[in-house]
């Protein structure tokens, strides 16, 4: 491996094997030997550069590591596609060696095999390449983030803080998040990135992969190879990756599918000679899922936390192999072992060391909390310091050189801690007779490295590198050569991507694929009666298209992570996705709406002709379609999904407006009209509407005069009057009906069909474009927020470096007096007495049919005071099982086994009385820190407990989590550590009085801040506290904080419980004297006991150590123990609940502090309340300038009539709006709140109502006040109109959205939910379909809440007035004689009066109104108890139902 070593050693340089490098997947250079190839042509031995290099001494990694099985299969296939291209190649072709691999199966080497590939590829002609990066005085310049307050809505509407936004939007202060960088990674090296959290690590590791947009410059010199950064970015983007430390994959697609999407949009042209496209791809997929062990998974979901999939390490295997797939020369890997356990980050480093060995590519890598034998597989090292580089060069030596330099290891201590050690002034220690020798600052470090030997050998390697590889013009002819040889035919040479667009449309519509893996107007008659609600049908069809499209918004945002990823790594155009997306959902989209079309249309009653059912199914399919594209096109506009939503709301309300059912294009204002013509559903609704009158001429309803006194009376002497009669007819054609009406006219249904088509290519081409213009989501909050008023502790420059991103670094002499504090408060706590033990302890949960699993198996131990105990074991082996079923949080199965406290049953208060600090921070993010710790003490420490005592512990607790400099800090804004402290200290604030349990507190943290996290514990423990706590990859120093370990394996059995000793000798002594391996005096006894117990994917263990444990001496005496513990116990009395009732407090207290609570949190949220106000506000102004001033005519009469029901419409987009936060604080309640028990669920969801409905009741009188009098409604009424629909209205949508998200597991199912049974609310309230029309449905109008709301407000708004005819209608109408001395042209009115019209056709009656304000109250008050009911149904009891259904269901089977 090329590495920097001593000039004196340069001429061994000479001696280097230049062997073909093997490719993993062809044509990608690769080698699995330790002596690889520099260059991607084959020279001469004369040829052949000297250069300061040597061959490395890293450990590597053999092939058959993951899967032996899986590589023998491997192998005899590849022998059987060998010789079977062998036969078709020339004999001659095939070396010596190769004849030798293909002579017996037996014989079958793998790595023979790789040579056979490569070698057939040069003779054929197809030439490799490879790629690294030299760097000199690499600076990288971020937008500086000041320490900044949390937004508020008084902050938002204050002018002074919108030109300070202005001033700070044009003048940014700028920031050097990292300088002074140089050095190179050679293909075939692995680069470690070291430092803390905010040093850098993510700077320079997107810096390396050219990652450069969102940073304000990158100034230096970087060269890959003889190419500059800019040539890379437009060209060759995807031979260079940044791999973000999340694995994001779509997680419905099986392993298989995941890696053959990647592997065909990454397929070169130049491949094996015969090989087709196909086999190249199943090629590449066989050898990746052998190589990772992935072979046994192919088929399963890579999954993510909604969806069960593969595991945690296997899904780390899928990236890698997804990566690799890519052909990628250069990559860099940024904390990819988060959240990983030992054994698994372990085989994460040794499936890159393959990868990088076999692929030959460049590869860095950051990670936290490395281990001594994952460190010892890279090539070099680089530690950063404040943004500094202080090492850059091999990593054996850098061990060595900060020795040298004057600090000392900790024993035990990794080398990997103890380089990120000396970069942390608290955790670094100085060697005697160095104290004024050593740097101490990040500038002091940086300056030492460059007068260092290790520099100077840095130095050589660049110029060596740049030497041999930059400016070369034979190296950049052969790379482009190569890399265009793997273009398809139809594409660009200068493009990034290999495959041409249709390759990639074809790849991503398969994709798609596999993730995708009305009768209310029933019967309307053929007569002028359903001429209105024809109408309505057919608006119906169009807002069905409409809404039902606006649900493609919450998903693209959703997936725009994995498409930019992907875009990056130049396997795709992101316009090419989205084209895919926009073609698969054709064909789907046409079966769903020919289902309801055929359903709607004829159950109706449409005209029963073949070539206008053709013609609406037609307009219905082209709407949906446009209507998704310009959602699509929206939505690809935003950078997040909140403004988008919003937006897409307020134009919904415009587009239904204005398509000109609510209010004919004739009757609209002239400044709004213009608003129509760029509507695409006004000419989707003209071309229904002249579709469907198209050829109907209806039998007239209503003749005058008749009646009494009229019986003889000939139709001479009649009018029809329904608009387009003509007098003395008794039919009405229905296209002058909607000429006269709507002026829409039959000679325009194709235009418009051409025109609707139109606006859809604009949309999806318009999408097409901000997709692959706009495809970055938008970024986090780049530093601390504080409370608006709290003076900030920390730096006021900020830095833009995703790791500095919520990182809340104080300084050192902070730290210090903190420290210091700290211990000082958890000396005076008081400490506890009781032990904590289970016996015997087993669990069994039940598996779909009869069958079940048991997941613990009689498991016993116990937790004492002034101990710390750690749970350990491999993925799977129940610790967190354990840990929940200790705390009394499981839900379902069976547990046996006898709980005690100091040998007592356990108090009915015992999960009171415990805190449990789970693995996930839960918090409302936008609470302070101590709001936090303040509400957990007022609610769970007794009420007897003063006020003033409670606030004074949480400065105590503060304080012993180190926070007291964050205590104003909004907890969604802080880093990893300060967050998990938080949920510490709010665990700490309520007191347990028994013990505390953790579920990995030192998961994704970096090796200071696990060591500051675990040092903390054990100060807690010592101060007389029981703990118990899972942990994952422990060091050895952070091992032996821990006073006893329980380990577990696979199947929840015990392998051992017992104390660790000092450097953990007792436990090392247990299984060496058990058969186990000599434990060596520098390695970890965390990783140890795991490999020789068998625990993870690779380590095998002949042994059974469960019975080994079984049958020791060491299971007697704890069983021995436990009887002491529980005999002595059982001499006192049995420890005292502290809980009278349920909860620590009352209910109407724990209200009072919850809607404190959630007032605080809407006011800090201002985007919701805006978003919310302005809805109404901008609704208010469309609807009334839209219905400017409404006459007194019948047309007038309507359009009151929608004005009234369109601001019904925005309570749709508010309820959505409030179920999120609704669902939101739920969740925190469900997850951390309820199982400590808080405070009562009713409480919560009184709050949850109280809260919403005065801001809900501000929003609609806004709405009032700039909608009332614009539509000109009568003022002396306005007061019954307020009541009604500024206060009741919205206590009505706050309920019943609150009650459908009570019974809804998330805001989309809430939103989807919502939409669908409000649907019926406006459909049945006899505006669209009115009353006398709606036959057997008229039930569902009695039961619509809106019925009685519209009744009510039209009654009032409307009734008891004059209707005058306009001109057009009196001369063609019948109803009142408008000029009774016309002796010709009879003009009649067909309704005097509103109550005439509302009664006839609606059922409005104006005395009803406060019959229908009371019955309306009703409703609301049902909405309420529905909440508290589906709350208690879904939520509460809702484990406890679906496992009573199941049992049931099964029970039939």
């Amino acid at each position: 491996m090329p590495s920097v070593q001593d000039p004196e050693q340069s001429a061994q340089g000479e001696a280097i094997d230049f062997v073909p490098e093997l490719p993993l997947v062809p044509p990608v250079p690769s080698a699995t030997h330790h002596h690889h190839h520099l260059h991607t042509h084959h020279p001469s031995k004369d040829e052949r550069p000297h250069n300061p290099r040597q061959p490395s001494h890293t450990r590597s990694v053999d092939i058959e590591f993951f899967d032996p099985s899986g590589v023998g299969e491997l192998r005899r296939t590849l022998s059987r596609v060998s010789t079977e291209r062998g036969q078709a190649i020339a004999p001659s072709q095939i070396s010596e060696v190769s004849d030798d691999t293909l002579t017996s199966e037996a014989q079958f080497d793998l790595e023979k095999c790789m040579r056979e590939f490569v070698q057939k590829l040069d003779e054929s002609g197809k030439k490799r390449r490879e790629l690294g990066v030299m760097f000199k005085d690499l600076r990288v310049i971020g937008i500086g983030a000041t320490a900044r307050h949390q937004a508020t809505l008084g902050s938002i509407l204050n002018p002074l803080n919108l030109l300070k936004t202005i001033h700070e939007t044009r003048h940014p202060a700028l920031r050097e998040i990292i300088g002074g960088f140089e050095g190179c990674i050679r293909p075939g090296e692995m680069l470690l990135v070291l430092g803390r959290p905010g040093s850098g690590c993510t700077t320079f590791l997107k810096a390396l992969a050219n990652h450069r947009d969102e940073y304000h410059s990158v100034d230096g010199d970087v060269m890959y190879d003889s190419f500059t950064p800019e040539e890379i970015e437009k060209h060759y983007r995807g031979d260079v990756q940044y791999c973000p430390e999340d694995d994001v994959h779509f997680p419905t697609l099986t392993v298989e599918e995941t890696l053959t999407f990647a592997a065909k949009t990454r397929t070169p042209r130049a491949r094996l000679p015969g090989e087709t496209r196909e086999q190249h791809v199943e090629r590449v997929v066989d050898m990746l899922t052998t190589v990772f062990g992935l072979r046994h998974v192919r088929k399963t979901p890579v999954g993510d936390a909604a969806i069960r999939g593969v595991s945690g390490g296997e899904k780390k295997r899928v990236s890698i192999a997804e990566t690799l797939a890519t052909m990628c020369k250069l990559i860099s890997w940024d904390n990819s072992t988060r959240g990983l356990d030992a054994s698994t980050a372990l085989e994460f480093v040794q499936a890159l060391r393959i990868a990088t060995d076999v692929s030959r590519q460049a590869t860095s890598v950051s990670i936290y909390q490395a281990g001594e034998s994952l460190y010892q597989h890279f090539d070099k090292v680089t530690i950063i310091y404040e943004g500094k580089m202080v090492y850059f060069g091999p990593a054996d030596r850098a061990r060595q050189y900060f020795i040298d330099m004057g600090y000392k290891p900790a024993n035990r201590q990794t080398t990997a801690d103890f380089l990120v050690a000396v970069t942390d002034p608290k955790g670094r220690t100085v060697r005697e007779g160095y104290e004024n020798r050593v740097p101490r600052t990040a500038q002091e470090f940086a300056d030492f490295f460059k007068k260092s030997d290790i520099s100077a050998l840095n130095q050589e390697d660049i110029e060596s590198y740049t030497e041999e590889f930059v400016g070369k013009e034979h190296r950049v002819s052969h790379y482009k050569e190569s890399y265009h040889a793997e273009h398809a035919r139809h594409t660009s040479h200068k493009s990034p991507y290999i495959i041409s667009i249709p390759m990639q449309a074809r790849a991503l519509m398969l994709r798609r694929v596999q993730i995708l893996k009305g009768t209310v107007f029933l019967r309307l008659e053929d007569a002028t009666s359903s001429f209105f609600s024809r109408g309505g049908v057919l608006f119906f069809s169009i807002l069905f298209a409409a809404l039902s499209t606006m649900a493609e918004i919450p998903a693209l945002f959703s997936q725009r992570p994995i498409v930019l990823r992907h875009s990056r790594a130049a396997m795709y155009h992101p316009f090419v996705e989205s084209l895919a997306l926009t073609l698969v959902d054709v064909p789907k989209m046409f079966i769903i709406l020919v289902l309801f079309s055929i359903v709607l249309y004829f159950l109706v009653g449409l005209q029963q002709a073949a070539g206008q059912f053709f013609i609406f199914l037609l307009f219905v399919f082209s709407m949906t379609l446009i209507m998704q594209g310009w959602f699509r096109m929206l939505a690809a506009g935003f950078q997040t999904a909140a403004p988008a939503q919003t937006v897409a709301g307020l134009i919904v309300l415009v587009l239904t407006l204005y398509t000109g059912y609510s209010i004919p294009q004739p009757s609209m204002i002239g400044a709004l009209r213009w608003i129509t013509y760029i509507n695409p559903l006004k000419y989707g609704f003209e071309s229904l509407m002249v579709n469907e009158f198209h050829g109907i001429n209806a039998e007239c309803s209503s003749l005058v005069p008749q009646g009494p006194g009229y019986e003889g009376i000939t139709l001479a002497n009649q009018a029809c009057t329904t608009v387009g009669s003509i007098p003395g007819q008794e039919l009405v054609n229905g296209n002058r009906y909607v000429e006269l009406s709507f002026n829409y006219s039959y000679s325009h249904l194709w235009r418009n069909f051409g025109i609707i088509w139109a606006f859809g290519i604009a949309f999806v081409a318009t999408y097409l474009i901000f997709t692959e213009i706009n495809t970055k989501s938008a970024g986090a909050s780049a530093t601390v927020v504080f409370k608006r008023g709290s003076k900030a502790h920390v730096a006021k420059q900020g830095s833009s470096d995703e790791e500095k991103i919520h990182s809340g670094a104080t300084t050192p002499d902070q730290e210090g007096n903190a420290s210091e504090e700290a211990k000082k408060a958890i000396s005076d706590t008081r400490a506890m007495h009781d032990i904590f033990s289970w016996q015997h302890l087993s669990y069994v949960v039940p598996l779909p049919g009869d069958g079940t699993r048991m997941l613990l198996n009689d498991v016993s131990g116990y937790v004492a005071p002034g101990k710390l105990t750690a749970l350990v074991g491999a993925s799977g082996a129940g610790k967190t099982t354990l840990l929940n079923t200790l705390a009394q949080r499981v839900t379902t199965g069976v547990v046996t086994g006898d709980l005690f406290v100091s040998g007592h049953p356990l108090p009915a208060d015992f999960q009171a009385q415990t805190g449990y600090v789970q693995q996930m921070d839960t918090h409302l993010p936008r609470a302070t820190v101590r709001e936090a710790l303040l509400f957990s003490a007022k609610l769970r420490q007794p009420a007897s407990v003063p006020l003033a005592e409670k606030e004074a512990y949480v400065d105590k607790c503060l304080k012993m989590c180190g926070l007291e400099a964050f205590g104003d800090a909004i907890v969604g804004s802080l880093g990893v550590e300060h967050r998990k402290r938080t949920t510490i200290g709010v665990e700490l604030a309520a007191k347990p009085q028994l013990l505390l349990f953790l579920d990995e507190p030192t998961s994704g943290l970096d090796s200071q801040s696990a060591w500051a996290i675990m040092a903390f514990l054990r100060t807690l423990a010592d101060s007389g506290q029981a703990i118990l706590c899972t942990i994952h990859q422990p060091s050895a120093e952070l091992f032996e904080v821990f006073d006893r370990m329980l380990l577990l394996r696979p199947g929840g059995q015990t392998v051992y419980f017992g104390d660790l000793g000092h450097h953990c000798q007792t436990l090392i002594d247990y299984f060496q004297r058990n058969g186990a391996r000599h434990c060596g005096p520098d390695e970890n006894p965390a990783e140890y006991i795991l490999t020789v117990t068998g625990a993870g994917a690779t380590a095998r263990s002949d042994v059974d150590w469960h019975q080994v444990w079984l049958k020791s001496k060491e299971a007697e005496e704890l069983q021995s123990e436990l009887e002491r513990i529980h005999s002595e116990g059982r001499s006192r009395p049995p420890p005292q609940p502290t809980y009278h009732g349920e909860f620590a407090t009352s209910w109407l207290y724990q209200l009072g502090l919850l809607l404190h609570r959630d007032a605080q949190n809407h006011w800090r949220d201002p985007s919701f309340l805006m978003a919310k106000l302005a809805l109404n506000t901008v609704a208010g102004l469309l609807i009334g300038f839209t219905f400017f001033k409404a006459k007194a005519t019948l047309q007038g009469t309507q359009n009151k009539l929608f004005a009234i029901f369109m601001g019904l419409i925005p309570s749709v987009p508010l309820a959505n709006q409030l179920q999120v936060p609704f669902i939101e604080t739920r969740s925190v309640y469900e997850i951390r709140e309820r199982p400590s028990r808080m405070y009562s669920w009713t409480a919560l969801v009184t709050s949850q109502m109280l809260i919403e409905m005065p801001w809900n009741i501000l929003g609609s009188s806004l709405f009032f006040l700039c909608w009332y009098w614009t539509v000109a409604f009568p003022t002396e009424r306005g007061g019954y109109t307020y009541l009604m629909y500024s206060i009741i209205t919205p206590l009505y949508y706050t309920t019943i959205g609150q009650a459908v998200a009570s019974m809804s597991p998330n805001a989309e199912i809430a939103a989807l939910l919502f939409s669908f049974l409000f649907s019926f609310v406006l459909t049945f309230n006899g505006v669209l379909q009115p009353f006398r029309l709606l036959g057997w449905w008229r039930w569902m109008y009695r039961l619509s809440p809106y019925t009685y709301l519209i009744e009510g407000l039209l009654g009032q708004a409307i009734g008891k007035q004059q209707i005058t005819c306009s001109e057009p209608f009196v001369n063609m109408s019948s109803g009142y004689i408008n000029d009774p001395d016309a002796t010709s042209d009879c003009q009649y009115c067909a309704y005097r009066t509103t109550d005439e019209f509302l009664l006839a056709g609606f059922n409005i009656q104006f005395s009803h109104h406060w019959r229908n304000l009371g019955i309306f109250v009703a409703f609301v008050l049902f909405n309420v108890a529905s909440v508290y009911f589906f709350t208690y149904i879904f939520r509460i009891k809702g484990m406890a139902i679906r496992h009573w259904i199941k049992k049931k269901v099964i029970r039939r089977k």
